[in-house]
């Protein structure tokens, strides 16, 4: 009897970690359709929620961490369960990492509302980028809420499709520059943002690999998207 019960506060523990990191994730993501939604108006507000917004991230990455501490400590997890809590601290700190690039386009939005740049309609590219690394972030916390890794081979192409886009960026941005010296302040502004995105999709996949980890105990981190596949589906 008394076995159940400490079982039963175990998974109450395990519970209470994923769905803080859930919560997390959720504050993120809000986080980063803020920022970027903030480049292409003058709306003040987003720019304040999402610095606000920073504090709450870095507060639930070290709440999150001590409750995984805690419990290594004091339950002594069997591999799997230990396993599953150390992707949990891996998970947090590219959520957090995610945050900080939300936060360095909250900062640029700030800088183009006081130097009057406040719309900014052109550069596709970072438009679509943004597309991409919100539905990979979106499919990671999915994946990690329901324990379901079948997502992480798409979420690895879509990566691929991120670099190419930034790459794209890059070309379009250099363009500008040769064409027009008097935008290179405001282009290397713009290749600040797509670097901050194409870094988003690197922790989304990240996170969507540590998944895979939790589930088959297999790290397939440098692998390619079909090397990744093959992991799920074995």
């Amino acid at each position: 009897m008394q076995q159940n019960h400490i079982s039963t506060q175990f998974d109450a523990q395990l519970e209470q970690v994923r769905s803080k990191v859930l919560y997390m994730g959720g504050t993120v993501e809000d986080q980063l359709s803020m920022a970027v939604k903030a480049l292409q108006g003058d709306e003040m507000y987003l720019i304040e929620q999402v610095l606000d917004m920073e504090h709450r991230v870095n507060a639930l990455e070290i709440e999150i961490d001590e409750l995984c501490t805690n419990i290594i400590a004091r339950r002594t997890p069997t591999a799997v369960d230990l396993r599953v809590l150390t992707m949990v601290v891996k998970t947090i700190t590219d959520l957090e990492r995610i945050g900080d690039e939300a936060k360095k386009i909250a900062l640029m939005a700030r800088e183009f509302l006081r130097t009057g740049r406040a719309n900014i309609p052109r550069y596709s590219e970072i438009w679509r980028m943004y597309a991409i690394v919100i539905e990979m972030l979106r499919q990671a916390l999915d994946g990690f809420a329901r324990l379901d890794a079948e997502a992480a081979p798409a979420i690895a192409r879509r990566d691929d499709e991120v670099d190419d886009a930034f790459r794209a960026v890059l070309r379009e941005l250099l363009t500008y520059m040769i064409e027009d010296p008097r935008t290179i302040s405001e282009t290397l502004d713009f290749v600040f943002i797509a670097k901050a995105l194409e870094r988003v999709g690197d922790h989304a996949k990240n996170i969507s690999e540590y998944v895979v980890y939790m589930i088959k105990g297999k790290d397939v981190r440098h692998l390619s998207a079909e090397e990744i596949e093959q992991a799920v589906r074995s």
